[in-house]
């Protein structure tokens, strides 16, 4: 339990937006689920065949948002973990504004319109940046010290 006592009490709302994006990744999967149902896309292929699938663009593209979802997350939960440190609740913030808008990212892929994935789904990108900037100040704030 040392370990816990040198973390801010704050680092609370870290782990739990952390949470949070667990719980997104499960929905969207689910969703990928129901996509494979729904299009008949089985196991093990990953993508649709356009050649085979008349509904391939459409699967694709509720397969594709969650799978950008999944390479952004090693990204995502290691700025949150390391920027939280030094800056827990802004961290917290910019973490749920990329929960937030990675939800409006998925849900406008999944229209089958790849472009409205950007609608709110570009402030991803301003929340990530923004951790990378609470990552980088506490890097800098390790080495004064």
């Amino acid at each position: 339990m040392a370990a816990i006592d040198l973390l801010p009490r704050e680092y609370g709302y870290v782990v739990l937006v952390l949470v949070l994006y667990s719980f997104l990744n499960f929905w969207m999967a689910g969703q990928v689920g129901r996509a494979r149902k729904k299009y008949k896309v089985f196991y093990p292929n990953l993508y649709a065949l356009e050649s085979e699938n008349k509904d391939a663009k459409l699967f694709n593209c509720v397969q594709r948002g969650h799978q950008n979802s999944l390479e952004m997350m090693p990204l995502f939960f290691m700025l949150m973990i390391l920027g939280g440190i030094g800056h827990p609740c802004l961290s917290a913030s910019f973490g749920i504004l990329y929960v937030v808008s990675r939800f409006f990212y998925f849900k406008g892929y999944a229209t089958g319109v790849p472009e409205k994935r950007l609608t709110i789904g570009k402030f991803s990108f301003l929340a990530l940046l923004g951790l990378m900037v609470c990552t980088i100040s506490f890097a800098v704030k390790l080495l004064r010290d």
